[in-house]
């Protein structure tokens, strides 16, 4: 069996992971983040993912750059993967190429590559690069893959395309094994995109239901292009020895959220996903508590105890969720808790699964995988 794989937010912005006044007991600091790492990696998370933003945001004032930051934390552990966030526009494709089969070289290729079409018109703008329309940003994305893969497995590569040109490239070292592409995104065109080219697809946070439907749907685009993909879910975790306490916890999160700043966020994000033909970006309909969280964490409902948040988890691995990508509030100290209490549970409810285990996840659990259809994670079919 497939087991589900978890993966946690990289806090390398000042701020924390959430919008709010909050005491965060976590740093953007090099030396916090190689601890969390190491920590992340002892308890038995396989992935990290490193943000990208060269002009901070969210009310943050700082932000170290996501591939330099991504190599550190893979040069200072030994089996985590670590998602080095891009944005195709601020890059050749040609030249992060060479760095990612470089980076492969050094980490026992362990380097995964998000690919963010982006939303942050100001940030892009600012530093010189045209702005694209929404589609045209993911065509842009879709073709720069389209070079990365070239150059990672062919000699004499060459490409003319609309938006990047290669000719007659050859790379030495090309990699083992290339880097695992992951890309998000709620639009048609983000989930056409995915199907052709990704290997991973990123879901903001959303309910069992709201999750088996997204899978369903892009799993339809990828089977329709002759492609599989695999799914990721984005989730803020409050694990506490009560439901109560947990629930207070989040309460309080978004008590003192930051509100000029969560609605800064929500006219940037929200203007963003009108753009798009459908007007289905990815913040569509959210509303201001699930903005304090900037992927919607919230959504996904992982607030209570150890047992019940393991349970919910194991609802969202039925309805074909592959991965877990995890925010916390105090982030070191809630990854380790997290993989001590939580993970052992998720492992030891697959297993009772594996074995033929009839098992009852609660009557609103059972219910929502029911109406997905049933299990839908094929691992489990």
């Amino acid at each position: 069996m497939s087991e589900l794989k978890f993966a946690y937010w990289v806090p390398n912005v000042s701020g924390g992971l959430v919008v709010s006044t909050i005491e965060q007991r976590t740093s953007h600091d090099p030396a916090y983040n190689i601890e969390v790492a190491k920590a992340a990696e002892r308890v038995g998370f396989e992935y990290a993912l490193t943000q990208v933003r060269y002009a901070a945001s969210y009310g943050a004032d700082a932000q170290h750059e996501s591939t330099s930051f991504s190599l550190a934390l893979l040069l200072a552990t030994q089996r985590l993967k670590v998602i080095a966030a891009v944005h195709p526009y601020f890059w050749q494709p040609g030249v992060l190429a060479k760095f990612a089969a470089t980076a492969q070289e050094l980490t026992d290729d362990r380097l995964a590559l998000n690919v963010v079409s982006g939303w942050y018109k100001g940030e892009a703008t600012s530093l010189g690069v045209p702005w694209l329309e929404h589609d045209e940003r993911y065509r842009q994305s879709e073709e720069f893959i389209e070079v990365l893969r070239g150059v990672w497995t062919q000699d004499g590569f060459s490409h003319y395309g609309d938006f990047f040109q290669a000719r007659d490239i050859t790379f030495r070292p090309q990699p083992r094994s290339q880097p695992e592409i992951f890309q998000g995104g709620n639009s048609d065109a983000a989930q056409a995109m995915a199907s052709r080219v990704s290997d991973w697809y990123f879901m903001n946070g959303k309910s069992v239901a709201g999750a088996a439907e997204q899978v369903r749907d892009v799993r339809a685009h990828a089977e329709r292009a002759g492609r599989t993909l695999k799914f990721g879910l984005n989730g803020f975790a409050v694990v506490r020895e009560t439901r109560e306490e947990a629930e207070a916890v989040l309460e309080e999160i978004i008590d003192k959220a930051d509100a000029t700043k969560v609605e800064g966020f929500r006219a940037s994000v929200q203007q963003a996903g009108n753009a798009t033909g459908n007007r289905k970006g990815m913040w569509a309909d959210s509303e201001f508590r699930d903005l304090v969280q900037y992927n919607d964490g919230f959504r996904t409902g992982l607030v209570g105890t150890a047992d019940e948040v393991a349970r919910r988890i194991l609802a969202y691995r039925l309805v074909g969720v592959d991965l877990l990508l995890l925010g916390f509030l105090h982030v070191k100290e809630e990854v380790e808790a997290f993989g001590e209490l939580v993970i052992p549970r998720v492992r030891e409810l697959e297993a009772r699964l594996v074995a033929g285990e009839d098992l009852g996840l609660g009557a609103e659990l059972d219910e929502a995988v029911a109406a997905a259809g049933g299990p839908a994670a094929p691992a489990l079919v």
